[in-house]
């Protein structure tokens, strides 16, 4: 049945009411003339007043109950209200990933097809150039200054001051639509309804311990909604989102300092940066309790070095495991990793994710391409035996938007009940635990059986000079192929002579001979920076490199 408290949204009011003059958002505003960070932030009681005027001026400019809303605002104290705003409506904002590319971009937005777009001006002259991409915009509203682009102004809304009652939805009613990275592909939209919401939303305070009194430094963006909802204050860190591989350390460390963070989420490309930074300059960070790092599997070095050298006594790492279609799945602290799985990494076993939450039904099962139309526990595989991962539970997203065809491929109909296929291989040991192996996409198939990337590229990462390494195949027949290790090295390492080449990829080819997992791999190419996704700035794009690499193997 219908009902305000299904609405994600109920968070942010219970949070004013029990806790109105804690800080909800903090953002750097700018520097004094000490050149100190100059904060600003709305307490929550603040938050939800400014939440609710938005409301009703959106619902004034016809912003109404299942509205599809494209929201392009940069992080900001209006990004959290807005958000919010729309949830208590009902509408359903479209949250696309401005750092995918535009040619990206304006496919998402395309396959959304927004009724709404709420942006800043830049976005709307966006919306001019490109107006059949946004054709089916509607009610174009700004926030700052309105020129010549019509539409309203959001401050120009007349905006009531009373409260905006919560919409009432059912746990199964869509809430919002997030666009995938597109590392292994297009972007694909997903639905998110109240009830997955809600449940990542429990889920977060029971796993990682969060509540009032924590202060988040979110480096991902849409991770800041859950703090808001859980009653942490999120500090928004000056730093664009769309590059984490290239932040200023001192744009992490400072909040940090300045505003005792507690617990921050963030790619693991972003915290090997920061970590590296805090050692080099003995920075310590003793406020900082948990650090979550998601979107790649995560070096051990990076939870040695912050664990050691970076964080108070114990705190932890945690590496959460999922996708933008569920999330999170499974869970593993450093800590854990470190003493008792990453000596078996190295070695070719795979990377340990942890057990799944206790919320996440998981299975192995055979691996095929193929569409799977209904469950059969004659899929399964043991443990032991490395297969296709798949979830059902509370967080699994039932469809794509406007996708049916991607729909297909990677749902399985379990009665009522949904499976989503991860389009990760793994295994489970005999206690529990996932260990996985790469894409499903990126495994090599050869004449002597498949590899796949992750337990193979473990095994040349050992080398000093590696930083990465990406397994690829080449040939023309996908079924058979010959598979190509292809190195990036640190920046201090990059070979600069055919003698230097020669001799890092004879190396190289000893320790993977060493293997039984890579000594049928005969053929190193380096590269001096890979391809990587946007949103974490750490997946690799392997289909672009194995192009590549058959240039320069014809």
């Amino acid at each position: 049945m219908p009902s305000s408290e299904h609405n994600i949204a109920h968070y942010l009011p219970s949070m004013a009411s029990l806790h109105p003059f804690v800080r909800a958002v903090v953002y750097p505003q700018g520097r004094d003339s000490m050149g100190r960070v100059a904060y600003t932030h709305l307490t929550f009681l603040k938050l939800n007043e400014q939440c609710d005027r938005f409301a009703h001026g959106l619902r004034r400019a016809g912003i109404v109950p299942g509205t599809r809303v494209l929201l392009m605002v940069r992080p900001s104290l209006e990004f959290f209200a807005l958000t919010f705003a729309l949830f208590k409506i009902g509408a359903i904002p479209i949250l696309i990933d401005p750092g995918m590319g535009w040619r990206g971009f304006m496919r998402c937005v395309q396959q959304a097809v927004p009724e709404a777009l709420i942006g800043i001006p830049a976005a709307h002259v966006l919306r001019l150039v490109f107006r059949g991409v946004f054709r089916s915009v509607t009610i174009p509203i700004t926030l700052g200054k309105r020129l010549f682009w019509g539409g309203a102004a959001l401050r120009d809304l007349k905006c009531s001051s009373a409260p905006f009652d919560v919409a009432p939805v059912s746990p199964e009613d869509l809430a919002a639509i997030l666009f995938t990275t597109g590392s292994t592909g297009p972007a694909k939209g997903v639905q998110y309804t109240h009830g997955i919401f809600c449940a990542q939303t429990e889920i977060l305070r029971r796993e990682y311990d969060i509540g009032p009194g924590d202060i988040d430094l979110p480096c991902f963006p849409l991770f800041a909604l859950f703090s808001t909802a859980l009653g942490a204050t999120a500090v928004v860190p000056d730093m664009d989102p769309s590059r984490p591989a290239h932040v200023d350390p001192m744009r992490i460390i400072e909040p940090i300092l300045d505003q005792g963070v507690t617990y921050s989420f963030g790619s693991p490309t972003l915290w090997n940066r920061v970590g590296a930074y805090c050692v080099d300059h003995g920075v310590r960070l003793p406020t900082l309790r948990r650090i979550l790092m998601a979107g790649a599997p995560v070096p051990g070095i990076v939870h040695k070095r912050l664990l050691t050298n970076v964080l108070p006594p114990g705190a932890d790492t945690f590496t959460p495991y999922g996708a933008t279609e569920s999330l999170p799945v499974a869970n593993f602290r450093g800590s854990e990793m470190l003493s008792d799985t990453l000596a078996a990494t190295t070695e070719g076993a795979g990377m340990c994710v942890g057990k799944p939450i206790v919320d996440v039904t998981l299975k192995v099962i055979r691996i095929t391409d193929a569409p799977i139309e209904a469950w059969d526990e004659g899929l399964l595989l043991p443990p032991g035996e490395i297969g296709e991962i798949v979830v059902k539970g509370q967080v699994v997203t039932r469809q794509y938007d406007h996708l049916p065809e991607a729909t297909h491929l990677a749902k399985i109909h379990d009665g009522d009940s949904i499976w989503h296929r991860m389009g990760d291989v793994g295994y489970l040991d005999d206690t529990g635990r996932l260990w996985f192996c790469g894409r499903k996409a990126h495994r090599v198939e050869t004449a002597d059986g498949p590899l796949y990337t992750v337990r193979c590229e473990a095994i040349f990462n050992t080398h000093d000079a590696v930083y990465r390494t990406a397994l690829v195949g080449v040939g023309p027949d996908r079924s058979v192929q010959t598979p190509v290790i292809i190195v990036e090295t640190h920046p201090e390492h990059v070979p600069n002579s055919p003698a230097a080449r020669d001799e890092l990829a004879e190396q190289l080819l000893a320790i993977g001979a060493t293997s039984p997992l890579t000594r049928t791999i005969r053929r190193v190419l380096f590269h001096r920076s890979f391809p990587v996704d946007i949103r974490h700035n750490a997946k690799i794009k392997r289909e672009q490199l194995a192009a590549w690499a058959q240039t320069q193997t014809e």
